[in-house]
């Protein structure tokens, strides 16, 4: 099987919606304005109504209620008006996938969880735009709602093999499809014509080595997900058939604090955070 064919087959393959494409051009114009963004953003009321909510939810905790996108954007600022837009809009893409194939809450917990993470051992490894790990983490694995559209029959397949020769999940999707959903997951942010970072990072995330250009980005969201996974924050599928965290990855990172203490951080703030992304769910 080549992964063209889940992309060509008769389940249709959700796309992004044409306001954000709008609101990504607008927000990467240097000449662009809050009143044109925020212009932007109310020719969809759904969004309009769901970013409200969110940024009026006890995780911002800001003393007056906002009641126009263009005073959420001057108090939330746009590199995170910009997470919460993709990923209300990419929830809202995947809604319909049955529990029977997927237990999509469990899901976007471990994602929302990973984005979490993510962002925090970025600004521990000396990254100055975490927020952008934020959304890779979210995103890592969105590959396998991808066969669950669209291959569901596979995934008992996978668990089968995992089972029963002990090894990952992205070992046996390699084993039994060819590819892994971690590749699904790059082309389909290929398809939607997402940054490069995002395509690289979301692709290489089981093995961070393996990616000349990206490596360090890889390896940030792999030992997020490793970390994610003990903490059991949510199941994307892995959770029954840990994988070890690469070593390498880890040691790249040349982090200050211990996997522990990064824990302790997570822990600490995933309840407020899944409490606002999961709104959008």
């Amino acid at each position: 099987m080549e992964i063209q064919e889940l992309f060509s087959a008769d389940v249709q393959i959700p796309s992004l919606p044409d306001v954000y494409y709008k609101f990504k051009e607008a927000m990467d114009n240097p000449e662009g304005s809050f009143e044109e963004i925020s212009d932007i953003i109310a020719t969809d009321p759904g969004l309009s109504v769901r970013l409200l909510r969110i940024v009026n939810s006890a995780y911002f905790g800001f003393p007056s209620k906002i009641e126009t996108i263009s005073h959420a954007i001057g108090v939330v600022g746009l590199e995170q008006l910009n997470n919460l837009v993709i990923s209300t809009v990419i929830m809202e893409r995947f809604k319909g996938i049955p529990d029977s194939v997927m237990n999509m809450d469990s899901f976007w917990r471990h994602s929302v969880a990973c984005g979490l993470a993510a962002k925090i051992i970025s600004s521990h490894s000396g990254e100055i735009n975490t927020e952008r790990f934020f959304v890779a983490g979210m995103l890592h694995d969105i590959g396998r709602l991808i066969i669950a559209l669209t291959v569901p029959f596979n995934i008992l397949s996978v668990f089968m093999r995992c089972k029963s020769e002990n090894i990952s999940l992205h070992e046996s999707e390699k084993d039994i499809m060819g590819f892994t959903h971690a590749d699904i997951g790059k082309h389909l942010l290929k398809t939607w014509g997402l940054p490069v970072f995002l395509q690289e990072v979301v692709g290489d995330h089981h093995q961070p080595g393996k990616n000349p250009n990206f490596a360090k980005e890889a390896s940030i969201v792999h030992v997020a997900d490793h970390i994610v996974n003990t903490l059991t924050l949510g199941d994307s599928g892995e959770s029954p058939f840990p994988f070890p965290m690469n070593q390498t990855a880890w040691k790249k990172l040349e982090l200050r604090i211990s996997r522990e203490g990064l824990g302790k951080e997570i822990s600490k703030d995933i309840n407020s955070t899944l409490q606002v992304f999961l709104q959008a769910a």
